[in-house]
């Protein structure tokens, strides 16, 4: 089966930045779209940024300019460069991923388990 593992999560101050890291491993035959969602204490969870298996960005706009989503398809990661980050970024980070685990088999969404990123001075 497969599975996402996030990692790069911490406490920052604001203004600073950090780099999120998932990397899909197990039964994989391909993995497309791939992104980053993330919720707050008492909210609902959000999209964030997502990249398409062309490469393709979307972007909440609360994040546009100050976050960029990337991939390296030979490691099957996907990583969420985050620049200028607020308090109101604080929130627990969770990548998702669109895999085939078979050539012929369906495509499902897979979770990681979340990295708290906290901006706070």
């Amino acid at each position: 089966q497969a599975q996402l593992v996030e990692s790069g999560g911490g406490l920052v101050q604001p203004g600073g930045s950090l780099r999120l890291s998932c990397a899909a491993s197990g039964s994989i035959f391909s993995v497309n779209a791939m992104g980053w969602y993330r919720q707050a204490p008492g909210k609902q969870r959000e999209l964030v940024a997502t990249i398409a298996s062309d490469g393709s960005r979307n972007y909440a706009d609360s994040v546009k300019g100050r976050f960029t989503i990337s991939k390296d398809n030979a490691k099957n990661t996907v990583y969420l460069q985050m620049n200028s980050l607020k308090p109101e970024d604080t929130a627990v980070y969770y990548c998702n991923a669109r895999i085939k685990e078979y050539r012929y088999g369906p495509e499902y969404g897979y979770w990681g388990q979340g990295t708290q990123v906290t901006v706070s001075s």
